[in-house]
């Protein structure tokens, strides 16, 4: 059964992207790839084969379901990290499949110890502390006693890391802010340092810190949003600029495309108004398409009157309100455009394209929202 739309995922631009990345962070830095939400809309089951066979061998989810997906379709037995949501009651699972998670405070702490013992398994922590995100994180006056856990239960807890997260290394606004983050982080891995509490690795940087504070790329980077193709933000990209090279001044390359095709088309008469309400009413006699997506399938209602799709090579635009499973577009000045021809909603057709970063300027989304909410359901397939 044919489904309303389909995704597109390119193996060649992947590969590109994880090679500038890796040149990005050097040889003794792993890369951890995020594939929380989804793989960023990508399908895990569909990027964690594709990052394998390019050499990645750690994997950052925010949830323990979404580790387990990414441990069942692994076919190198990579790493799998948990960076956020872990009920007590799935750590005996976790610990015993070898996948590493957050500790950010004591409740978890002591119920991983708790089934370690019980399991005769190490429990593989990474021990995030608060460095000015304000979110999750141990606190610098929770040190002492932390540190006394640590060490009093080290027949128990592997220490795989020490980490932290950036409140907005993608923007300038926040980059007091960001610096104060590095210098406490630092305070806190020197103070452990001395204690002698030492982890396997240390890290804290995002794509937009990793391409913008150098300093943050440690023993592993945690690469989500840039290994899909996708610049932080405008001011990342901005930053980056001017040391690119001549010839490959967007080294990142959008691996999604995403595609539909028209169900019908429709005359209508100047003076009415097209689908619901009044929003739209057509300046002259006009031909619309009827594409068979909505905000049901994470195409925004923001995009109601100006967003933009591709046929036949050209720019058309949606015109009245997005439905839940449809847009109307204006075809009136398109050469044919019938039932059947290819929509592209993200993408190239002809020497046309319409980017994601597109619908931020359009819906006030940024990259991840707009990809993050595109549905399970909607089939993806790998191209070259």
């Amino acid at each position: 059964m044919q489904h309303t739309s389909y995704i597109e995922i390119s193996k060649t631009a992947y590969k590109k992207n994880i090679n500038f990345l890796k040149d990005e962070v050097g040889e003794g830095t792993q890369i951890s790839i995020v594939v929380k939400g989804n793989a960023y809309g990508h399908g895990i089951e569909n990027i964690v084969p594709m990052a394998e066979e390019n050499g990645i061998r750690h994997f950052s989810t925010f949830s323990a379901d979404e580790a387990l997906r990414v441990y069942n379709c692994s076919l190198h037995n990579s790493q799998v990290m948990i960076m956020g949501m872990l009920e007590n009651s799935d750590l005996e699972e976790i610990l015993l499949k070898g996948i590493s998670f957050f500790v950010f405070e004591f409740d978890r702490l002591e119920a991983a110890i708790e089934i370690a013992k019980k399991t005769k398994t190490k429990a593989k922590i990474h021990i995030e502390v608060e460095t000015g995100f304000h979110r999750t994180g141990f606190e610098w006056s929770d040190r002492e006693w932390l540190g006394k856990m640590l060490k009093e239960n080290q027949e128990y807890l592997d220490l795989k890391g020490l980490c932290t997260h950036y409140a907005g290394a993608e923007s300038i606004s926040n980059y007091v802010r960001v610096r104060k983050q590095i210098k406490e982080y630092n305070r806190f891995k020197k103070w452990f340092t001395a204690q002698g509490v030492k982890f396997e690795s240390y890290h804290t940087a995002c794509s937009a810190a990793t391409l913008s504070y150098p300093e943050t790329i440690m023993d592993m980077v945690r690469i989500g949003i840039a290994s899909y193709g996708l610049w932080p933000t405008m001011e990342t990209y901005m930053y980056k600029f001017q040391t690119l090279p001549e010839n490959n001044k967007n080294p990142l390359k959008r691996l999604i495309s995403w595609k539909s095709s028209i169900m019908n088309t429709k005359t209508v008469k100047m003076g009415e108004f097209i689908g619901y309400g009044s929003s739209y009413m057509a300046p002259r006699d006009m031909t619309i398409a009827l594409v068979p997506i909505g905000y049901g399938h994470g195409y925004s209602r923001m995009l109601s009157n100006q967003g933009k799709v591709l046929i036949g090579g050209k720019i058309v635009t949606v015109v009245g309100t997005v439905t839940m499973n449809s847009i109307a577009v204006d075809i009136t000045d398109l050469e044919g455009g019938q039932k059947g021809d290819e929509v592209v909603i993200i993408g190239k057709q002809g020497d046309n394209e319409i980017t994601v970063a597109s619908f931020g300027e359009s819906t006030q989304q940024v990259n991840y929202e707009l990809l993050t909410r595109l549905p399970l359901d909607i089939p993806r397939r790998i191209v070259e």
